[in-house]
């Protein structure tokens, strides 16, 4: 092979797409930080709305749904996966760098560092499903950090089918988020941490109910600047300087979600 040649699929490689995937339309609120951060880049998303959510099946269950959202992402062709979900995160992405050993995999997980380090042992709250906290790789973490915090994990079952259902606002959502912090309204807390991507859609209802005081975070940004830097170290940063093409796929493949996945990519 010549050197030109060699080049030549070199390029062709570094401007493949970024697969980005998550058990639903959460995952767009990462896409939004890789496409501010890299706006160059081509990227598919493919959220797997027919099974949401991740977080309340078994670990078995969620190991054979995030290794066939990523193949689909894979036989489409891509230079790299983010796993833009904390549950499929926390359950395979070890097993993902594994199979897909050839191009990085990017994984999130809460914010829990920034969060700690804000503010003097601060009460920390940790929004996330029953999944990502009862996995170890949560475990591990709040290990890291419990000496300098007060850590308290919340499961949030039900809050991801607010989102997939486009119900990002409204009375119904905030009585839910009321009856989910009452202990923390009457103790408050000084962080939050959104553990989930759904999660970000719904922030404004959720610093409404926690109060103005409390610190919201989340690892949106983190993964998006870990990817950059996975793709740098690769060789694999798209050289064109023009704005890269977002294609968005469902599982569930209806015109609703078709729309509502658009308008969150616009939303945040």
């Amino acid at each position: 092979m010549s050197e030109s040649q060699k080049t030549d699929e070199e390029v062709q490689r570094q401007r493949l797409p970024i697969g980005v995937f998550d058990s639903g339309v959460g995952g767009i609120s990462v896409l939004r930080e890789l496409t501010a951060l890299m706006p160059n880049e081509n990227y598919i998303f493919y959220g797997d709305s027919a099974h949401a959510p991740y977080g309340t099946k078994t670990l078995e269950e969620v190991r054979r749904l995030t290794f066939a959202d990523a193949e689909y992402l894979v036989r489409l062709g891509v230079k790299a996966l983010v796993v833009a979900c904390n549950t499929a995160t926390s359950a395979a992405v070890t097993l993902l760098r594994e199979r897909y050993a050839d191009m990085p995999v990017i994984g999130i997980e809460p914010a829990l560092k920034p969060a700690v380090l804000s503010a003097g042992h601060a009460r920390v709250l940790v929004l996330a499903t029953p999944m990502t906290l009862r996995e170890e790789k949560f475990c591990h973490l709040l290990c890291r950090f419990k000496e300098q915090a007060e850590i308290l994990p919340l499961p949030c079952p039900g809050l991801v089918e607010f989102v997939e259902d486009g119900i990002l606002c409204g009375p119904k959502l905030e009585r839910f988020l009321t009856e989910l912090f009452a202990e923390y309204r009457e103790h408050p807390v000084d962080c939050a941490v959104l553990g989930c991507t759904h999660y970000p859609f719904v922030k404004p209802a959720i610093q409404k109910i926690l109060g103005e005081r409390v610190r919201i975070f989340d690892g949106g940004a983190g993964t998006a600047r870990e990817t950059k830097r996975r793709l740098r170290e690769c060789g694999l940063l798209n050289p064109s300087l023009q704005k890269g093409e977002i294609r968005l796929y469902n599982s569930q493949g209806s015109g609703e979600m078709a729309r509502l996945a658009r308008t969150l990519l616009e939303a945040l």
